[in-house]
């Protein structure tokens, strides 16, 4: 007999914050992002696939995390 993971008893007690969602929500709504292009050597790409693998992340988010981070600490150092 096939056992779906909806039927699983303990899914018959979650309780959803549906303030929370929404606040969610509205938060990334806010954030949307400006598609853009880069060039980059494939050495440097299959280098940020290898990290973001490690990481858990899809390379894109790595590149967007490390520019942001970038960003703010030459803010802070300006």
């Amino acid at each position: 007999m096939t056992s779906y993971a909806k039927s699983e008893k303990s899914y018959e007690t979650i309780e959803i914050d549906a303030k929370a969602i929404k606040k969610a929500y509205d938060k990334r709504k806010k954030t949307k992002k400006f598609p853009t292009s880069i060039s980059l050597s494939e050495d440097t790409v299959a280098e940020l696939k290898v990290i973001a693998a490690k990481k858990g992340l899809p390379y894109q988010t790595l590149m967007r995390m490390l520019i942001v981070e970038g960003l703010e600490k030459l803010r802070k150092s300006a």
